[in-house]
């Protein structure tokens, strides 16, 4: 049962950068349309790497959220981070003040920070020396400084940290934020997942673990989860942030409810560097923890933001690990895997996907797995193929599982 004396907490405000669009609304409608935001890199030449494909973001500007100087002094994960924060405080109508900053905190995830910045630096150190490096390079690079310049930027005092669990980091800071509302730690916490490294070791790196899509003459097709012919994920950059609030404090202020926020799982494989354990028996923990957590029956889930990472180990073992939780109701629910349309976020991905979970909530509508054209048979559930679905959603939950073994599952529900 859930604890009467936790704080409930609810979604009063959303944000988005991402490659289907750079706002909140821009994103929803590019998921609702099945807009595809994969193409050739643009940010480098790739020519000499084995993927060349990417969902990035276009047309953003960090001088639409802070000054010149500020930018230049800041990396492109911090930029978006910033962005989507200033996005959602906006659309939650949350204003700090003098009188509420050390009640509002931050906590962003990412799983790779400013790497494009300790890449560009080792080029001028090598080529120009040691003392031609930024003084900024270590500030703009480090993980932790989305969450930091976040709060400088918006003047948040409250808590202030960074997971950084891989692809589970955005997911892992959304979950912990709740826990620091529900306990009372916070009022409202600023929450998501960032990244930017579509950069060319980034590249490397992958591409030597055949973790990514190598359909570089068919980019909008290229991401395909739970399809038999995908060969690899897509890299994507961007940010998704939600405002969790404790709901008296934003029922005190007349805020707007998007849905609250219920439940929170995470688990450790103890299994393998990069490889999922047989059946997704981590990611079933994890499952299973976020509906007890939320006082939740498996009957009650409505649809699974699934990590879906188009890749042949992922699919089949999270196709597994819902099943196993769900029984067979698991058939009777929708499944989709949003980075058919944006790419894989990495430290990102929770962040955004999580905002797509909570607007199924809020708009009973959920959105497509694109390209699923020839399903695995080992992938065998309701994906929603092509085009998004209209449907009653009254639990919809996210999934987010990360090299080392970190699994999350957010659980969010339909308010009142």
């Amino acid at each position: 049962m859930a604890d009467s004396n936790k704080k409930r907490v609810v979604i009063t405000g959303m944000g988005a950068i991402t490659p289907i669009g750079n706002t909140l609304t821009d994103y929803w409608q590019g998921l609702m349309n099945a807009k595809n935001g994969i193409g050739p890199v643009t940010a480098f030449d790739a020519s000499a790497h084995g993927s060349q494909i990417a969902g990035e973001v276009k047309g953003f500007n960090p001088l639409e959220y802070m000054d010149r100087k500020d930018a230049k002094r800041s990396a492109r994960f911090a930029h978006f981070a910033i962005a989507s924060s200033k996005q959602a405080l906006a659309d939650a109508k949350l204003e700090i003040t003098d009188l509420n900053a050390e009640q509002i905190g931050v906590m962003i995830g990412t799983g790779i920070g400013g790497i494009q910045v300790m890449e560009e630096q080792q080029e001028i150190y090598l080529s120009k020396g040691p003392s031609r490096c930024s003084p900024f390079m270590i500030p703009m690079m480090i993980a932790n400084m989305a969450a930091g310049l976040t709060a400088i930027q918006v003047g948040a005092k409250g808590p202030n940290s960074c997971a950084v669990t891989a692809c589970a980091a955005g997911s892992n800071a959304i979950g912990d934020a709740f826990r620091l509302v529900q306990n009372g730690y916070a009022q409202a916490m600023i929450s998501g997942g960032t990244e930017s490294a579509v950069t060319p070791l980034t590249f490397a790196g992958f591409s030597s673990m055949r973790a990514m899509s190598t359909r570089n003459d068919d980019p909008t097709r290229a991401s395909r989860p739970f399809d038999r012919d995908r060969d690899g994920f897509v890299l994507g950059e961007g940010c998704g942030i939600l405002i969790l609030e404790e709901l008296e404090h934003a029922l005190s202020r007349g805020a707007r409810i998007y849905a609250e926020m219920v439940g929170y799982g995470m688990s450790c494989d103890a299994y393998h560097m990069t490889g999922i354990a047989p059946g997704g028996e981590g990611a079933v923990r994890a499952i299973r923890m976020a509906l007890k957590d939320g006082d939740l029956l498996p009957t009650d889930v409505s649809y699974v933001n699934a990590h879906g990472t188009s890749t042949p180990v992922n699919d089949p073992n999270e196709t597994a690990a819902i099943k196993s939780v769900l029984g067979d109701h698991a058939y009777k629910i929708t499944v989709s895997s949003t980075k058919s349309m944006t790419g894989h976020l990495l430290g990102g991905s929770g962040g955004i996907e999580g905002v797509a979970a909570v607007m199924a909530v809020v708009n009973d509508q959920v959105p497509p797995t694109i390209n699923l054209e020839n399903p695995d048979p080992e992938c065998d559930l309701d994906y929603v193929a092509h085009q998004s679905r209209k449907q009653l959603v009254n639990v919809a939950l996210s999934n987010s599982f990360g090299f080392g073994g970190h699994n999350v599952t957010l659980a969010f529900k339909k308010y009142p």
